[in-house]
């Protein structure tokens, strides 16, 4: 799975500037210069924690409903998305060489029409895949 959805806790603090926690992500804080700044920046700190989770083989939490939440004064909840497959793509894009096989009379046909190897692996992949 690579879509998803958490509640994250608001804290307003000075200057419109507000500090972001999620409660059931452990290590996932952030902090956003106004609400809208906020709300991406826990975007962002979402998917890079998941992500880690989902690297290292960890078990994802599950995500607690809202009416167990405690909240202090002046703070709120609101569901923050992410997509941990999107975050690879923008963030962990680094090539990787691959060594393969195939017959060297397709090799020759290939190479003949001047096609890029690596770019038909990729699109196979993504669309193996059904991934964009």
């Amino acid at each position: 799975m690579s879509k998803y959805v958490y509640p994250a806790i608001f804290t307003p603090e000075e200057n419109e500037v507000y500090s972001i926690r999620f409660p059931d992500v452990e290590g996932c804080y952030t902090c956003g210069d106004n609400l809208a700044d906020g709300i991406e920046m826990a975007e962002d700190a979402l998917a890079l924690v998941i992500y880690g989770l989902e690297k290292d083989g960890k078990q994802i939490p599950e995500a607690t409903p809202l009416d167990d939440i405690h909240l202090n004064k002046g703070e709120f909840i609101s569901y923050i998305a992410c997509d941990t497959m999107e975050y690879r793509k923008m963030y962990n894009n680094k090539a990787i060489k691959k060594t393969l096989t195939i017959p060297e009379w397709l090799n020759e046909a290939a190479a003949a029409k001047n096609i890029n190897f690596s770019q038909v692996l990729q699109d196979a992949l993504k669309e193996k895949l059904n991934v964009g």
